[in-house]
């Protein structure tokens, strides 16, 4: 039996979604956090766990009966220590393998964004070091998230961003579920790490002329200051954390710290990730 957590979150909603489409949804079960949340998947037919990180009972009782675990990292502020816990009673469970999502990055520690990130190599360490054989999917920046970083009025204002001519290798987030659920579907996963990213690096002007196209409206891309680039954010009324957020980013991409090419990803879902332009289309619906 396959268990996903955070089941009811964007990553899991197309690791489900792949599931599904592949095996019988008596064959594996979604974790949600709340009735409420599980009440979408309820309706697919999908059987559902409800179970809280910080409820170590939860987890213990929702851990029944399972053979292989898919664990999507959380974005709770103390996510190292619930997760090293969920590790720990997956290991009580006689759970056979775990799947991690981590990220994609070449050195955390000179990351601007180091305290958000280090969490994810600290739980592939408790992972290595509990036994359990696992799979590390280190995934890189989703296409899915550049409308957050370069703003709603993209159209309008074009990118305003301190990312230097910093690239990534973009990938939408349901092809990245979709390797995942591969990973938990297949054999021959076990103790490796792969790089999930696409198949090409592309700069915020790669970025700029892939939302002209796709528009029909002049998208350009400014490499803005820091500093300036801060204020405004703060101006515009976004809160201290997500400045934070969005700057450590873009420091950490104008640092190249994203530029990581592999096939891994391009081999998980046996063909090539969607080009950017048309990735974009689809994460606007254009």
């Amino acid at each position: 039996m396959i268990l996903v957590t955070g089941a009811t979150g964007h990553l899991g909603s197309a690791v489900i979604s792949h599931l599904q489409k592949n095996i019988s949804v008596d064959s594996f079960i979604a974790l949600a956090r709340s009735e409420e949340k599980a009440q979408s998947l309820k309706a697919k037919g999908i059987q559902v766990r409800i179970a809280d990180f910080d409820d170590i009972a939860s987890i213990e009782k929702a851990f029944e009966g399972i053979e292989k675990l898919l664990l999507i990292s959380t974005i709770d502020h103390n996510r190292a220590e619930q997760q090293k816990a969920v590790v720990d009673e997956a290991k009580k469970a006689g759970i056979k393998h775990i799947a991690y999502t981590g990220v994609s990055l070449k050195d955390v520690n000179k990351s601007a964004t180091k305290k958000l990130m280090e969490s994810h190599f600290q739980t592939e360490g408790h992972i290595k070091k509990s036994g359990l054989s696992y799979t590390f999917l280190r995934n890189s920046l989703y296409t899915d998230v550049i409308p957050m970083h370069v703003g709603e009025h993209v159209f309008e204002t074009g990118i305003f961003l301190p990312a230097g001519n910093g690239k990534l290798p973009y990938a939408l987030r349901r092809e990245m579920g979709e390797a995942a659920a591969n990973v938990l579907l297949q054999d021959g996963h076990e103790n490796k790490t792969y790089e999930i990213a696409g198949s090409e690096l592309y700069s915020y002007t790669d970025v700029a002329k892939a939302l002209s196209e796709i528009s029909g409206k002049e998208v350009n891309y400014t490499n803005a200051n820091l500093k300036e680039f801060t204020q405004k954010l703060k101006q515009n009324g976004v809160n201290e954390f997500m400045v934070s957020i969005i700057a450590g980013f873009s420091t950490d991409i104008k640092n190249h710290q994203y530029e990581i090419v592999t096939k891994d990803l391009e081999k998980l879902i046996g063909r090539k990730p969607k080009a950017l332009a048309e990735a974009l289309r689809e994460v606007y619906n254009l």
